[in-house]
């Protein structure tokens, strides 16, 4: 009789543990959770891409910035700032599934390359766990990019490589 009353009990207090463990997991995902990462790189012959001889900026810093779909009012602004390979990683701790999220540039530590170009200098990110992305809270932005405000000179011949002839001229 005291044998089944432990097994009873055992079993009451694994499957209240197992509750606990399922609620704890529910409302990590309900309260969002996410990690953000990219990189920042020095785009020296203003290609829009990175080439051979772009580089890493380490020190940058960058924004992710969340706001309403067709509004201007941001709901999130986080800052990170970029390691010794131009990599970022910010945590946002909720989800923002109804809105439009991104990581923009903010400040080159690299004043050779440190020029902002409008529409090239962001990455949107999903900041929702409903969309079908299974990556455990992990989102990666593109690769962004600031510009010298002067090309090296042998950016020419590197472009010459790439092909680009059937290339749009807008970015």
């Amino acid at each position: 009789m005291a044998q089944a009353k432990m097994v009873t009990t055992t079993a009451v207090a694994v499957a209240v543990l197992a509750v606990a463990a399922l609620a704890g997991v529910a409302s990590a995902e309900k309260a969002g959770g996410f990690v953000v990462t990219g990189r920042v790189y020095c785009d020296p012959c203003r290609a829009g891409f990175e080439t051979n001889v772009s580089k890493s900026v380490p020190g940058a810093t960058v924004e992710v910035v969340c706001r309403p779909f067709g509004s201007t009012k941001e709901t999130l602004k986080a800052e990170a700032t970029t390691d010794e390979k131009g990599w970022y990683k910010l945590e946002i701790d909720q989800d923002h599934q109804e809105e439009i999220c991104e990581a923009v540039l903010d400040k080159s530590s690299d004043p050779a390359c440190a020029e902002i170009e409008e529409f090239r200098d962001r990455a949107r990110v999903p900041l929702t766990s409903n969309n079908g992305i299974k990556q455990q809270g992990v989102r990666y932005a593109n690769p962004i990019a600031f510009f010298r405000k002067d090309p090296l000179k042998e950016c020419g011949s590197i472009l010459n490589k790439y092909d680009l002839k059937d290339a749009s001229e807008t970015p």
